[in-house]
């Protein structure tokens, strides 16, 4: 199973949702779930993945499904040989991730890929999973931000507003 994770942080307290689905080109969710983490480290520049590991394995601590990969928004790797959180979140759980950035970093060894009629591109890197740029490519979608990610995004931050 797919699962396809995001983060949104509020004052005192991250609110992390995940969505699950079986193929890459799926158009719906199998099941979805969220979780809240309160005490959250603050943000320090160049350490995101201490403060985004927390809300990640908590929400995975309730998955009702056995993940075999994960799509985190973000990078993998931010340069060669230097850990992003998706790397992080490898180590951390023993299962591939795909790292799906919307935002370029100079020197991470990522692919480019273009969807729909956008002509910004998503930038794709990975841990332990091959054709990881066409397998974001294909998801299912005509945006830029492929339908499943776009979910579990809309569905952490619906989660501040209750």
């Amino acid at each position: 199973m797919i699962v396809a994770l995001d983060v949104d942080y509020r004052d005192d307290h991250a609110l992390a949702a995940a969505v699950a689905f079986e193929r890459w080109t799926d158009e719906r969710a199998t099941c979805s779930w969220t979780a809240l983490t309160r005490d959250i480290a603050p943000y320090v520049s160049g350490r995101f993945a201490e403060r985004e590991l927390p809300p990640l394995v908590a929400v995975l601590a309730l998955a009702p499904v056995a993940p075999t990969v994960l799509i985190v928004d973000g990078y993998v790797w931010l340069a060669e040989g230097v850990a992003g959180l998706g790397e992080h979140l490898a180590d951390v759980t023993g299962l591939p991730v795909v790292g799906v950035a919307k935002r370029a970093r100079t020197g991470a060894p990522a692919v480019p890929v273009l969807r729909g009629a956008s002509q910004r591109p998503l930038w794709v890197t990975s841990h332990g999973v091959a054709d990881a740029a066409e397998h974001v490519r294909t998801m299912h979608g005509p945006h830029r931000l492929p339908t499943l990610l776009k979910l579990v995004d809309t569905l952490a931050r619906s989660l501040g507003s209750q």
